[in-house]
């Protein structure tokens, strides 16, 4: 599949093969007949009530227009349908579905979050032509925000360092990460982040590529950074456990289709022989 990302409404709005990605409270609206495409269509949206409601064009996937809506709380999913958490289709959605569907979930929200202007409180309105709310009272301007992060695989020889976090609901290992604060460098947050939670220095970071992730609205930058000194001191209050493993002797991971995932991967498979 491939994805070309715009904004402005295209002429083929009433196209029937149009896709919509629906969303109810962050859960996608996804259909169980394996007889039927995983999306809706533009000539189901009708009959599901949703025909009205406020939409954003988001591009094209394979040619098909797409568009997103938010569904109301009290909406119920229409027979053979239902609607089920992002992050636990990431498995099932092709890596350009998943993209474009993390791009749908972040601009509802911000939506969400801008129905009044952040200067003087009144109520907004979509921008004529850009992805932007305008207050008509002062002429502010919101557009949608992502938050940068990095996140790095810490490696010492032929061991990875991985850490369970403490919001983490199964016994999965994971690569560290963090948010990038005002006036520092992703390079300075990666050493900042790795001695705040794990008490390590590290050198040689190397960048390896990055990823949008929609929970909530984050931009991940990844790194590979080599271990240079000291003990594992965690913070407690964020990591429950951390340890250098083996790559042969790995604990469980984050899936595939996640930058963490393929950061590992990248590593093992370095070290691995063909």
């Amino acid at each position: 599949m491939s994805f070309n990302p715009a904004v402005h409404l295209p002429a083929h709005l009433s196209r029937a093969d149009a896709l919509w990605l629906v969303f109810q409270d962050g859960r996608l609206l996804v259909s169980s007949d394996p007889a039927r495409g995983l999306l809706p269509e533009v000539r189901d949206i009708g009959w599901f009530g949703f025909g009205e409601r406020p939409r954003h064009y988001l591009g094209e996937l394979d040619g098909k227009p797409v568009f997103t809506l938010a569904a109301e709380a009290a909406d119920v999913a229409p027979a053979d349908y239902y609607f089920e958490e992002l992050r636990r289709l990431m498995g099932m959605l092709d890596s350009s579905l998943f993209r474009i569907a993390g791009r749908a979930i972040q601009i509802l929200e911000w939506q969400r979050n801008h129905v009044f202007c952040g200067r003087c409180g009144s109520r907004t309105g979509l921008h004529a032509v850009e992805r932007a709310v305008v207050c008509p009272a002062c002429g502010f301007s919101q557009y949608p925000r992502i938050n940068p992060c990095v996140i790095m695989l810490v490696t010492r020889g032929e061991e990875l360092l991985l850490a369970r976090s403490a919001r983490f609901n199964r016994p999965m290992y994971s690569t560290l990460a963090g948010f990038i604060e005002a006036g520092e460098t992703a390079e300075e947050t990666l050493h900042r982040e790795v001695l705040e939670e794990v008490g390590l220095k590290v050198r040689n970071p190397v960048y390896f590529g990055s990823q949008s992730w929609p929970f909530p609205s984050n931009l991940m930058l990844g790194f590979h950074v080599e271990y240079e000194s000291g003990e594992i001191v965690m913070q407690e209050d964020e990591i429950v456990d951390a340890r250098f493993f083996h790559h042969s002797q790995l604990p469980m991971v984050p899936p595939p289709g996640s930058i963490a995932h393929a950061l590992i991967n990248s590593f093992v498979q370095g070290l691995t022989p063909p």
